[in-house]
């Protein structure tokens, strides 16, 4: 089976030759776009013979119209306005997915990354930055949360007009995505940010839920849309609900199990890998037993093998990364 076939196996339910594996981290800021991106992105790609990229976004969604580039106030929430989606930072991750699309078509399935409407806004109340890594968890009250729960006790119409906004921007820019060459988008979502204590449980499903639908509609004619439920979800049962082809997690270290996740969604499974523990820390057997359980737990379920979220290339040893990737050769248990 070809990189392609054995994707589309695992989600039409059927078992390919061999589970169908990848992960990924940031690159560096200086190959977050042209050339230096698409050489990051295929050396990615061949040096561990992926089955499907995940393209990354570190091209964000263009900055406000403000004088910094910072929402600052609630003031600042109506300067933002409906984006074409192919214009500035866009403009830039459209090119990244053309020059990737003209390499791997009929190839390699690629799903670009795009966050929710709620996390463009929360990034954007602090400057600018160019490095990224894996996700934070338990960490004190974030800044960009404060940010958020002001703009909601203080505007909440506001801050729903801004969100509608960068919603519909999104779902523009998801359009441009697929007719630039991406198979789907790789929507990362976080409700642990969202419902929290400060801002009262059910604020999720009002100001964002409708908004990830709204992208996933932007790239209905995908054949390979993602959901990330990135962080600890409070609500995994939502978002094993939503439209899309595959989803993936943090089985690892913020759960569900993989065998719990069966019965909750008809979407193909992503999850196996922890990439805050066991592939820092762990042996290249560990790896491999990681992923010999991650098949055990899906039984007859067909599932594809990747971590939890982004990995830290710094601190991986690339042999746990190979040991992985020779982990899926043997097959089904």
């Amino acid at each position: 089976m070809n990189r392609i076939a054995r994707v589309d196996a695992v989600i039409g339910g059927r078992r390919p030759d061999r589970p169908p594996v990848s992960f990924w981290h940031h690159f560096k800021p200086t190959q977050i776009a042209g050339p230096a991106a698409v050489d990051a992105h295929v050396r990615h790609v061949e040096s561990h013979d992926l089955d499907f990229l995940k393209i990354m976004d570190d091209n964000r969604y263009p900055r406000a119209e403000t004088s910094n580039g910072v929402i600052a106030g609630v003031d600042d929430l109506d300067r933002l306005s409906v984006r074409r989606g192919d214009e500035d930072a866009f403009g830039r991750q459209l090119e990244l997915i053309g020059a990737l699309s003209r390499r791997y078509h009929g190839r390699l399935c690629m799903a670009t990354t795009v966050f929710s409407a709620w996390s463009t806004l929360r990034s954007m109340t602090v400057p600018r930055t160019d490095v990224h890594g894996p996700p934070a968890l338990n960490s004190p009250r974030d800044p960009r949360d404060a940010a958020m729960t002001r703009f909601l006790r203080e505007a909440p119409e506001a801050l729903d007009r801004a969100l509608e906004a960068i919603a519909e921007s999104l779902s523009n820019f998801a359009r441009h995505c697929l007719a630039a060459g991406a198979d789907g988008v790789f929507l990362s979502v976080r409700d642990d940010w969202v419902d929290t204590p400060e801002n009262g449980a059910g604020t999720y499903d009002r100001f964002v839920k409708p908004r990830d639908l709204r992208l996933l509609a932007g790239a209905g004619e995908a054949t390979f849309n993602m959901l990330h439920v990135c962080g600890k979800a409070l609500d995994f049962r939502r978002f094993a609900a939503y439209p899309v082809h595959v989803i993936n997690w943090a089985d690892r270290y913020a759960g569900p199990s993989i065998a719990e996740a069966i019965g909750m969604t008809r979407a193909a499974i992503c999850a196996g890998c922890d990439n805050l523990g066991t592939m820092i820390s762990g042996s290249p057997l560990d790896c491999a037993a990681e992923v010999d359980d991650a098949l055990s737990q899906a039984g007859d379920r067909p599932i594809m093998i990747a971590p939890g979220c982004t990995f830290d290339p710094e601190r991986v040893p690339p042999e746990n990364l190979r040991a992985i990737r020779r982990a899926v050769e043997k097959g089904w248990i």
